[in-house]
């Protein structure tokens, strides 16, 4: 037995001879192995997997566990067509783990000109999808870069097409419905792939260094609408009130018209009556007239004297004092 330094011995190790037949189960192994680990993949629920077999998209594959063939000659891009990505301009919300949903030249992209030659701020967010995996990956070199600068753009000629009071205030909708449809429009153009969801204005603001003029300008409109809006309250008010009383006035003048006419219809068929009965008794029609005018008469007097005809000097008799005194 050999020995070392220290005179203990030690068993000698057996003889393992290395064959040809081993090397190649372990060669075969290992291939198995890695046929295993480069064949099987997994698709996330909200993703879809596109296939490539040497750069050339074969298949697009749903979620799951799947199978490609190994070492390279299948490989898998992940697209997720189940998730809303968005993209900010102007501002940026912390934590985003989408590289393009923000961008460094915030003010860059936010400043704009509008239909009136003003300067404006615009902040504005889009929300899309993923529809067409092979399209997103394919047709555009850099599809998320690409819809900025498509986003932009638009936003650039919706707003140019309005005045600043506009965008700011009364026309944000209809900013916001145009430019989605015109986006689309592009993005179909480029067959990028994507769903338009949504444009949502956030905030439009002027320009910082002209901000309290803006603000001035804001304050007096609001005034002037605000004492509009007060004389058309009282011309509200007025108008009715003045209608009315004319409506009034032209009813009782109406009725009065109505009552004249009544009257004089009753007079003339009066009169009417009267002188036919006048042409049939002419002597005892005018002794009736007479004794109705003076029944209608005498009761008014407050002293009635009745003489003959033939009497003479009767003016002592009377007692003119007592009756200048009543």
């Amino acid at each position: 037995m050999p020995t070392n330094f220290q005179g203990v011995e030690f068993p000698k190790p057996p003889n393992l001879a290395i064959t040809p037949r081993m090397i190649a189960f372990a060669a075969v192994g290992v291939l198995a192995v890695g046929t295993v680990i480069t064949s099987i993949y997994t698709v996330p629920a909200e993703s879809i997997a596109v296939v490539l077999r040497f750069g050339e998209a074969v298949a697009e594959v749903e979620s799951g566990l799947r199978f490609k063939l190994p070492f390279g000659i299948d490989r898998i891009q992940k697209v997720p067509v189940k998730r809303q990505l968005k993209q900010e301009f102007g501002f940026s919300t912390p934590g985003a783990t989408n590289p393009a949903q923000t961008s460094r030249e915030s003010i860059r992209e936010t400043a704009m000109v509008t239909g009136d030659l003003n300067a404006a701020l615009v902040e504005w967010i889009i929300q899309y999808r993923i529809v067409k995996p092979t399209e997103y990956l394919f047709n555009v070199r850099d599809p998320a870069e690409t819809l900025r600068n498509v986003s932009e753009s638009v936003m650039r000629e919706v707003v140019g097409d309005r005045t600043v009071d506009e965008v700011i205030t009364i026309g944000r909708q209809e900013i916001e419905a145009e430019a989605l449809v015109k986006m689309q429009e592009v993005v179909n153009r480029y067959a990028m792939g994507l769903m338009i969801d949504q444009v949502q204005l956030k905030n439009v603001n002027p320009p910082r260094a002209v901000q309290s003029s803006f603000d001035e300008v804001n304050k007096a409109q609001q005034e002037r609408e605000k004492l509009i809006n007060m004389a058309n309250g009282e011309y509200n008010k007025a108008v009715p009130r003045a209608r009315g009383k004319a409506n009034r006035l032209v009813l009782e003048a109406e009725g009065y018209k109505t009552k004249r006419i009544n009257e004089a219809q009753g007079d003339t068929d009066r009169f009417n009556a009267l002188l036919a009965e006048y042409i049939k008794a002419p002597e005892i029609t005018r002794r009736r007239l007479y004794l109705e005018s003076m029944a209608e008469v005498l009761p008014q007097l407050e002293s009635k004297i009745i003489i003959d005809e033939s009497a003479k000097g009767i003016l002592p008799l009377l007692q003119l004092d007592s009756g200048k005194g009543q």
